[in-house]
């Protein structure tokens, strides 16, 4: 959703157009935008007055928010809805006087955004001994999480969060991402058959390194994280499983799996079916709609005849391909 958004952001105005922190984390994506006009920035005020700004996916802090509306431009905030639910959860424990114990990691945008909707109410923990540091809390206790955990991340903080406090809130649903959770569970099946994995995402990635970890403590030898096709080390043999982070293009998995060429074909490994659907925001839904009202009255169409924008068929990889065809992978 976040990468099409920025697309669409990309065709409707005039470049620059700026995005808060990296649209997502993601190298190549990344790179893709910036060869296509788009700005990255880690402070709102490095914005010029009166310029789009989107912001991230990974959620930013209510201060942040009101400060790109306050620069005067367009603002569409392309926070994954998974990430939302989590913000509202926070607002909503910490009104009722909950204190939180929030288990994320340091330094990372969405851990950042998410402690700031309720700063005096919320406590970061990564670890059961950053638990079991913890004050003695004399109001309800709350846990909930960063999006992109893993399961062994989220797990074992989350036992020593039920043992020390015995009446602990926590939502009916995982805050976890399906998507990250659906990279996990067909990497545990594949990786003990494996001598060799490689993991596609960038350094920066939270479900990046998590798959990395995970194949690691599968049993698999050797784990390659890689940015790239052109990353990948030239002596690999044997059986190799290729995973890859939730906002790495299709693409980018395609042109690895070229470059390794196995001589004895692909395995593809499905655990689940994913249906989910996240729609435009709707600042941007409305943008587009006006745009495309605008360019009918232009040429003298009534429009009937003229299909609307399907977004939900348009694959974000293929938006990625179109928007810099001749940007190398």
């Amino acid at each position: 959703m976040a990468i099409k958004a920025l697309a669409w952001m990309v065709r409707a105005f005039e470049p620059p157009v700026y995005c808060y922190h990296e649209i997502v984390h993601n190298q190549l994506v990344v790179q893709r935008f910036e060869d296509s006009g788009v700005v990255f920035v880690d402070d709102i005020s490095e914005v010029p007055e009166g310029r789009p700004i989107m912001l991230s996916a990974h959620g930013s802090a209510p201060e942040v928010v009101a400060a790109a509306r306050d620069r005067g431009g367009y603002v569409v905030d392309a926070v994954c809805p998974l990430v939302t639910k989590v913000h509202h959860e926070v607002k909503t424990r910490a009104g009722k006087g909950y204190q939180i114990v929030y288990v994320g990691h340091e330094g990372h945008e969405e851990a950042i955004g998410t402690m700031a909707v309720a700063p005096h109410a919320i406590h970061r923990v990564e670890t059961p001994e950053e638990v079991a540091a913890l004050p003695e809390f004399e109001t309800p206790v709350a846990v909930l999480a960063q999006t992109t955990l893993s399961h062994r991340e989220w797990s074992g903080v989350l036992a020593a969060t039920q043992d020390r406090f015995p009446q602990l809130w926590q939502p009916g649903r995982s805050d976890l991402c399906f998507a990250t959770t659906n990279r996990q569970s067909a990497l545990t099946e594949i990786a003990a058959r494996c001598d060799a994995v490689v993991v596609i995402g960038s350094a920066n990635s939270s479900n990046t390194n998590a798959l990395a970890s995970l194949a690691s403590e599968a049993g698999c030898q050797h784990v390659y994280r890689v940015n790239g096709a052109d990353e990948l080390p030239s002596d690999l043999s044997g059986t190799v499983g290729v995973t890859a982070g939730a906002s790495a293009p299709e693409d980018l998995v395609r042109a690895v799996i070229e470059r390794l060429a196995p001589s004895q074909g692909v395995e593809e490994v499905q655990v689940t079916q994913e249906d989910e659907y996240f729609p435009p925001p709707r600042d941007l839904r409305e943008l587009l709609s006006a745009i495309d009202v605008a360019t009918l009255l232009t040429i003298g169409s009534d429009g009937n005849d003229r299909p609307t924008l399907d977004d939900r068929s348009i694959d974000a990889s293929d938006v990625l391909e179109s928007l810099a065809p001749n940007t190398a992978v």
